[in-house]
């Protein structure tokens, strides 16, 4: 016996579909999860700035736009995509972000050995993105559309560099930055994503 009551795939628009019981709770708990890591973001790159030093915590400070490999943010077009496309970008990028963050917390156990706060905090966002995507794809999984292909996480020796390779001091930082906004972007864009699936349309 089917475990939906409707499925991504067969809707061709945003219109409310009726979920039965099980799968309505997990997906309002899959986005209340989003919603509190949408915050807890915030708050790990506000603390990761105030540990960089000068230039990143002055007034007026405009990082450069580094491109980094493996991830990107989201397209301006995702919003015009399906739903179950969204979603499904939406779980790729948090399988890509767990390894990404391991690697900003060993840059900065070497570069901010005395910042223990940000260290747990950073493996934090890394256990929680983890945790996020899991019950993303669980979600997908039950509405049929389940993400396609093997889960995209990296290694997690895999090491944080741009196409120019290994980072100094200064694009370290840098890299680690950006690394922290795409958290924050992702887990902000899955949020909204998800609401538009929880009955009542939760905003």
């Amino acid at each position: 016996m089917s475990q939906r009551e409707g499925s991504l795939e067969d809707s061709q628009d945003d219109s409310p579909i009726s979920f039965l019981p099980h799968l309505e709770a997990k997906i309002r708990q899959t986005h209340n999860l989003a919603r509190l890591l949408t915050k807890y973001s915030e708050q790990l790159l506000e603390e990761y700035v105030q540990q960089q030093g000068d230039p990143f915590g002055l007034p007026g400070f405009s990082p450069p736009r580094i491109s980094l490999a493996g991830l990107s943010g989201p397209a301006p077009s995702h919003a015009g995509l399906p739903l179950s496309e969204r979603l499904r970008l939406d779980a790729a990028a948090l399988g890509a972000l767990p390894a990404l963050l391991d690697a900003v917390r060993r840059h900065q156990a070497e570069l901010n050995p005395r910042a223990p706060r940000l260290l747990r905090s950073l493996e934090d966002a890394a256990r929680q993105a983890r945790a996020l995507g899991a019950a993303l794809e669980t979600v997908l999984a039950a509405l049929g559309a389940a993400a396609r292909g093997p889960g995209s996480e990296p290694a997690a020796t895999t090491p944080l560099s741009t196409a120019n390779g290994a980072p100094g001091v200064f694009s370290a930082k840098l890299l680690g930055l950006h690394v922290c906004g795409l958290y924050g972007e992702w887990v902000s864009r899955t949020e909204g994503d998800l609401s538009q699936l929880v009955p009542g349309g939760v905003a």
